[in-house]
């Protein structure tokens, strides 16, 4: 039999390790806007893409840790999907077959304006990630339309990609947001034009025969040395929804590819492996 005081402490342990985390409370409403209908999405009270600091504050601003050369290093179980040569491209492709329409430029995988999506030939589903990228020296443009991009898990769930050194926007979508969902915990960004680093543990979701989400997918996000997403549970999906709103989970199948986004800004990418890890 087990003593009250155990059993009270071992809830207690329980609830600080996240194994009886809350869900976030989701609400929706729609408003009529110039005529039309427009969808508001809250998640624990606060706007998606609130600009408001006094209601969703900015991250803390931190100096990026030293680049780790050695622990930027695949593994030998890693699938090395861009080195910096002709031949990886071998790995990409714009989708249904046909070669990626990104360039190669100084050893780096460029983002090409209208060039849609670079993604793997191969799929995955729960892997470790690791990816750096920089975004354009020359910054143009100020909040989302300075150096924009993505990296999409699965093709579906966004870790994104953006110039946030001193460049404000929306939390949810400054560099390290899960995109909508889940602003980084700190504001780790480089300079414009230096390389930066994420490395990403992922554990895809599971659906059940109704297309129901039975578990939801986990993120754990390290950005330049900093932790900005701590095993944090996707409430939803990633994708754009409207201005205040964002997409809820659609069932797929147990791997898709990995994509980074072309989203008009030449953003660079380089030094990219994964490694294949167990649900």
């Amino acid at each position: 039999m087990n003593h009250p005081m155990s059993s009270c402490l071992l809830i207690t342990a329980l609830s600080l390790t996240g194994v009886f985390a809350k869900d976030p409370e989701i609400r929706k409403e729609t408003r009529q806007e110039n005529g039309k209908p427009v969808e508001y999405m809250f998640i624990d009270g606060i706007k998606v893409h609130e600009t408001d600091p006094a209601k969703q504050p900015q991250p803390e601003i931190v100096e990026p840790k030293p680049y780790d050369a050695e622990a930027a290093k695949a593994p030998a179980d890693a699938i090395v999907l861009f080195d910096g040569t002709e031949a990886s491209l071998k790995h990409w492709t714009s989708g249904g077959g046909k070669p990626t329409r990104w360039k190669l430029v100084d050893g780096a995988l460029e983002s090409v304006k209208g060039g849609g999506y670079a993604q793997t030939v191969e799929s995955f589903g729960s892997c470790r990630l690791h990816i750096e990228f920089a975004t354009p020296a020359k910054p143009e443009g100020s909040g989302q339309g300075r150096g924009n991009s993505g990296v999409f898990l699965m093709g579906e769930y966004e870790v994104q990609v953006l110039d946030s050194y001193e460049n404000t926007t929306y939390p949810d979508g400054q560099c390290g947001a899960l995109y909508g969902r889940s602003k980084p915990l700190v504001n780790a960004s480089r300079k414009p034009g230096e390389w930066q680093t994420y490395d990403i543990t992922f554990h895809r979701p599971l659906f059940d025969e109704n297309g129901q989400v039975v578990r939801k997918a986990k993120f754990h996000v390290v950005h330049n040395g900093w932790v900005i997403q701590d095993k944090v549970e996707l409430s939803g999906g990633t994708g754009w929804n409207g201005p205040h709103s964002i997409s809820e989970y659609r069932k797929h199948g147990d791997t898709g590819p990995l994509k980074m986004q072309d989203h008009g800004n030449p953003v660079r990418f380089r030094n990219i492996w994964i490694q294949k890890i167990e649900d």
